[in-house]
């Protein structure tokens, strides 16, 4: 099992340690649930997982007829074990596709880390035994039902899903590779594909040449993406075995040209898109630079104060696009409010070196992620009060703390800015607060407001939660 995982996976040494600690008491488990124990893991680079450890009922005969640690495991014929580590929930799944082709019962739960992240899943399954007739919706235009139902048992629910299978192409051959069933759409494809009207009975490998690849591997279960004559299409195959023997080969192709056209056409835009935002954040720089070149070139000491807020204005809107460009899915324009907060806020402090200020960012359990344009916004409006707290709440090398924090309810998210600084007797107008107040007005759809407090200043900037404005791990906190 270490051995699997340290090649497959990317789990450290401490996760494989917690999973040999659960697969050794997989066995006590399948004889005292007559269940079949297995534990799944991602495998790194892919989307596919891996089996790491396994345990049989010694108490019946196994459904399966080798070990299968070491096989790879996709999500068409498993889902409930990808649902339980993306979601890090327990899944039930009245259906599942065993390696050897079998249909069972699986029970899925997450097992994780002392971070609470999902490194395994545990699963259990067990055969199912009572199946309902197939429909006859499709006799008049398939052909091969009763070699279908000889095949495959006489019970349609041993072939898995099979009102959703009918929609893609759905082949059956027999222990000789010769065509026994197919469905409509696969008779309208390989009548496109041969120009022959007799099919049936014929050698697969005549009619589909291409598929010689996938019946020359020979693992039961495994699918196959395949180029042909420009088609994009994704092969399913199950070996169907009884007893050892090799009854036919079922087969399910799915054409998906269309969809992989579509995703290059989506993956041109998202590489524009990145290249607009790198150029957005190049001319900021370029701005930024002749701004600070003219205050090389000298200009009135009363204007430097103007310069230097333009210049952090200027870098609160690059901040933004430098957080997108970071992300690591090229796809994702969302920026992590606390991460932006962060970056503004700590760069404004280090620029006041002369001045002693302890910064505090509290997330208080949220994470936020919004669009692109509310956080040029959200940079701006932190951008203008925290400047404002580092100009006028401690003067002549008072140290004090500026506190940035984060609290939601079901409907609003409140940001707060608070310093213990000398404070301020009246709000006076100023072009900075003029831009908060427009920008939480117009932009958030929210309220700007200063809150009484006995010692320093304390602004609040109260905003709905919204489709642009997303929160996870959120600890409800309405008493703000």
């Amino acid at each position: 099992m270490k051995q699997i995982c340290q090649l497959y996976t990317e789990l450290t040494l401490e996760e494989i340690i917690i999973l040999e600690n659960v697969a050794s008491t997989l066995q006590l488990y399948a004889d005292l649930n007559n269940a079949y124990m297995f534990i799944d893991c991602m495998m790194k680079n892919s989307e596919q997982a891996i089996v790491v450890a396994e345990a049989f009922p010694r108490t019946s005969e196994s459904i399966y007829e080798n070990s299968v640690v070491g096989k790879i495991v996709f999500e068409s014929f498993e889902p409930g074990v990808f649902y339980s580590y993306r979601a890090g929930k327990k899944s039930l799944t009245s259906q599942a596709v065993t390696q050897e082709g079998k249909t069972v019962e699986q029970s899925v739960i997450p097992i994780k880390n002392d971070k609470h992240q999902v490194i395994g899943v545990l699963i259990s399954e067990e055969e199912i035994y009572n199946h309902t007739p197939i429909g006859s919706s499709y006799k008049n235009v398939s052909f091969g039902q009763d070699e279908l139902s000889e095949v495959l048992g006489g019970n349609s629910r041993e072939v898995p899903m099979i009102s959703d299978l009918l929609m893609e192409i759905f082949l059956l051959t027999d222990k000789d590779d010769c065509l026994t069933y197919s469905n409509p759409a696969g008779v309208n494809f390989i009548t496109e594909m041969t120009l022959m009207d007799k099919i049936q009975h014929q050698p697969i490998l005549e009619l589909l040449p291409f598929l010689q690849s996938v019946y020359d591997f020979k693992e039961d279960v495994f699918i196959f993406d395949l180029t042909i004559d420009r088609k994009n299409l994704i092969v399913k195959k199950i070996r169907v075995k009884e007893k050892e023997q090799l009854k036919g080969t079922l087969l399910l192709i799915q054409d998906v040209t269309e969809l992989r056209t579509k995703e290059k056409e989506l993956m041109m835009k998202s590489v524009v898109i990145q290249e607009i935002h790198h150029r957005v954040k190049n001319n900021l720089q370029t701005v930024a630079s002749l701004l600070r070149l003219q205050m090389r070139k000298g200009f009135p000491e009363e204007s430097k104060v103007y310069f230097e807020d333009t210049l952090n204005r200027i870098y609160s809107i690059s901040s933004v696009y430098e957080l997108i460009l970071a992300n690591s899915n090229t796809d994702d324009e969302d920026v992590n409010i606390i991460e932006l907060t962060r970056k503004v806020s700590s760069t404004l402090v280090l620029n006041e070196y002369a001045i002693k200020v302890n910064l505090v960012i509290e997330s208080n359990g949220n994470k936020i992620l919004t669009t692109s344009r509310k956080a040029v916004s959200i940079a701006l409006i932190i951008n203008e009060l925290v400047q404002n707290s580092l100009k006028h709440a401690f003067p002549e090398d008072l140290a004090g703390e500026i506190v940035v924090s984060f609290y939601s309810n079901k409907t609003f998210l409140e940001l707060h800015i608070f310093d213990n600084g000398v404070g301020m007797k009246e709000s006076k107008s100023s072009l900075g607060l003029e831009i908060v107040h427009n920008l939480v007005l117009n932009d958030l759809n929210g309220e700007f407001r200063y809150m009484p407090v006995k010692l320093g200043t304390h602004a609040v900037v109260t905003f709905p939660i919204s489709s642009e404005v997303i929160i996870y791990h959120e600890k409800e906190n309405t008493n703000s």
